[in-house]
C-alpha cells in the first residue's frame, strides 16, 4: 500500500516515514503542499497523511482541491492545532481522520489502517483468504494458524491483493502501489514476488487471469 506523507518539519518528516516503512507501507514524502497537491491528483496511492500546516499551499487548500476534483484518496490529517474548530474544518473539508499534535506514532499508524479498511470495505485488522490471514496490525501473514515469513514486498503485494479481493489487479496497478515515485519500477519482478507468494502459501491463493493481471482468490 502505497501512502502520500506531507509534513513540512524535517525531522518529524523522517521519523514518520520510517515508521510507516516499519509498518509496511511504500512513502512519498513531500515537505511542501505544492508538491502533496500535485501527487495526491497525478499518483495512484491508496492514502495521504497530510499536515495542515504546510508552505505552499495548507492542508485545508489541498483537501478541498482534492474533493472537488472527485479524488477519494483516504486522507488523515494531522495538525499543531487541536480546537475543536479546526477538527470541524478538517472534517468538512474531506479528511477522514484528524490527529493533533503531538501524537504518539501508533495512534497515526492505528488511525492510517483504519481509513484504508474503511475505504475498502473490511472491519477487521485481519485480512483473510482461506487458510490465510494477513495481520495489518502486526504487519504478519499465516497459513492455518502459522506464521510465514515473507519479505516487505511480499508482503505489501499480498495486502494490496487483500485488501481488493473483489477485482483483479493489474501488473501495472501492482507496480504502481509497491514502489514510491523515485523508485525504478520493473514490473517483471511481480511475477517473481507472484511465484514466491505461491511457494509459501499454496499455488492456488493468486489467480492469474490471462491478459489482465491477478485476483487473491482461493481456487
Amino acid at each position: 500500500m502505497r501512502v502520500l506523507l506531507a509534513e513540512d518539519d524535517a525531522a518529524l518528516r523522517e521519523q514518520l516515514r520510517g515508521a510507516l516503512m516499519e509498518a509496511g507501507y511504500v512513502v512519498d514524502a513531500v515537505s511542501d503542499g505544492i508538491d502533496a497537491a500535485h501527487l495526491g491528483a497525478s499518483e495512484p496511492l491508496d492514502a495521504a497523511v497530510l499536515d495542515l500546516g504546510l508552505p505552499g499551499k495548507d492542508g485545508l487548500a489541498i483537501l478541498r482541491e482534492w474533493r472537488g476534483a472527485g479524488i477519494r484518496l483516504p486522507v488523515v490529517v494531522l495538525t499543531a492545532r487541536g480546537t475543536w474548530q479546526e477538527r470541524v474544518l478538517g472534517i468538512d473539508a474531506g479528511a477522514d481522520d484528524y490527529l493533533a499534535k503531538p501524537f504518539e506514532m501508533e495512534e497515526l499508524i492505528a488511525r492510517l489502517r483504519a481509513v484504508l479498511r474503511r475505504a475498502a470495505g473490511h472491519a477487521s485488522t485481519q485480512l483473510i483468504l482461506g487458510t490465510v490471514l494477513l495481520d495489518t496490525r502486526r504487519c504478519k501473514v499465516s497459513v492455518a494458524g502459522r506464521d510465514v515469513p515473507v519479505t516487505p514486498h511480499e508482503y505489501r503485494l499480498l495486502a494490496y491483493l487483500l485488501h481488493h479481493q473483489d477485482r483483479v489487479v493489474s501488473r501495472t496497478e501492482l507496480t504502481e502501489h509497491l514502489y514510491a515515485q523515485d523508485h525504478d519500477r520493473d514490473s517483471n519482478t511481480i511475477d517473481v514476488f507472484i511465484a514466491r507468494l505461491r511457494r509459501k502459501l499454496g499455488t492456488d491463493i493468486i489467480r492469474t487471469v490471462r491478459g489482465m493481471g491477478f485476483q487473491a482468490a482461493v481456487g
